[in-house]
């Protein structure tokens, strides 16, 4: 479509395929239909319309270039958010005891339940539960080294982010897995196996890591923004793994501090008990297919977009410049650092 770049197609794609699943295959566990579906029609026109109007500008203003390019972003809380809805469509539970009895199958343990009593320091609580929260640093921190240094690369970051995310929520909508936290409460009416919660209550969270600053901001985010069954593949290991990805590709200065704090990362998963080793490896696997996958979508479909058409009649001496942050070819900008 005209203006369509790959993250726009991405994201209309996202919003009109999950649309058509709920419209399709809605059920008794599926609430608020109606809704859901007036608010998916809603973003597919908003978006559109967005994206047309912007296009129809010679030389757009900062705050509608600004909305355009960042208008994915707005979007990923409600759509994960809206995971937590859907997970019951097609698997009317989750099936964490799958997960559960896999990982006695591959360790004879479970590691989201001994790894940190193998740490039950406090500096050892505030070093994973930290890694877990520069999840969020990561993807802001940089997004914004690329928006300042070079829009190219950044809307380049915004697509291959972008997609990722899509991937792992339509995942979590098919595959519903809540992760280790099922071991010592109950998530909307679900609960292990006896034996398992006996397990769980015999691992409780050391006392000196619960005490711990970093501890209590990421129970305040789950308590706030975590939908159940959002566990496989971890989408902070595939996401954490792509800014990784960009570092290395465009800001050569961090990219070891980067790939030190994904390692980090990637441990914090099953230390702070929000993910089984399953779905680490699992996003590592996501992460693998999305980044050149991505990439390859990207520039296929990603190419500067045509003037209207009374910038295309102008003189050619008074052509305006490209717009900013479009590559004059789909090919990604080079590495901004040296």
């Amino acid at each position: 479509m005209k203006h369509y770049t790959f993250v726009d197609y991405a994201t209309q794609g996202y919003v009109a395929l999950v649309g058509l699943l709920i419209l399709l295959f809605h059920n008794e566990r599926v609430p608020g239909v109606p809704v859901l579906l007036t608010l998916h029609g809603l973003v597919l026109v908003l978006v559109h319309g967005l994206i047309q109007w912007h296009g129809r500008q010679a030389r757009p203003g900062p705050a509608l270039d600004l909305m355009r390019h960042f208008y994915p972003v707005l979007l990923y809380t409600g759509f994960y958010r809206e995971t937590g809805v859907l997970n019951a469509m097609f698997v009317p539970s989750y099936l964490d005891w799958w997960f559960v009895e896999l990982e006695q199958k591959l360790f004879g343990f479970q590691p989201s339940l001994v790894f940190m009593q193998w740490l039950p320091y406090w500096w050892a609580g505030e070093l994973f539960y930290f890694a877990y929260f520069s999840y969020y640093l990561m993807i802001v921190g940089v997004g914004l080294a690329l928006f300042w240094r070079n829009r190219a690369a950044f809307y380049h970051y915004v697509s291959g982010v972008s997609f990722a995310f899509y991937c792992c929520y339509l995942t979590f909508i098919c595959l519903p897995v809540t992760g280790p936290r099922l071991f010592f409460r109950e998530v909307d009416g679900y609960r292990l196996p006896a034996e398992w919660l006996a397990l769980g209550a015999a691992y409780p969270y050391p006392e000196a890591v619960v005490q711990g600053v970093m501890y209590r901001i990421i129970a305040l985010i789950y308590e706030l923004f975590e939908p159940p069954g959002a566990a496989f593949p971890s989408s902070h290991v595939v996401v954490a793994i792509v800014s990784c990805w960009f570092s290395w590709r465009y800001l050569p200065r961090i990219r070891w501090l980067h790939g030190v704090m994904v390692g980090l990362l990637c441990l914090s998963t099953v230390y702070c008990r929000y993910h089984y080793v399953v779905d680490v490896l699992a996003g590592i696997a996501v992460a693998a297919v999305v980044i050149p996958l991505g990439n390859w979508l990207y520039a296929r479909w990603t190419t500067r977009p045509e003037r209207p058409a009374a910038a295309a009649a102008a003189p050619a001496t008074a052509a305006a410049p490209p717009r900013p942050g479009y590559p004059e070819s789909p090919a990604p900008a080079p590495p901004l650092d040296s």
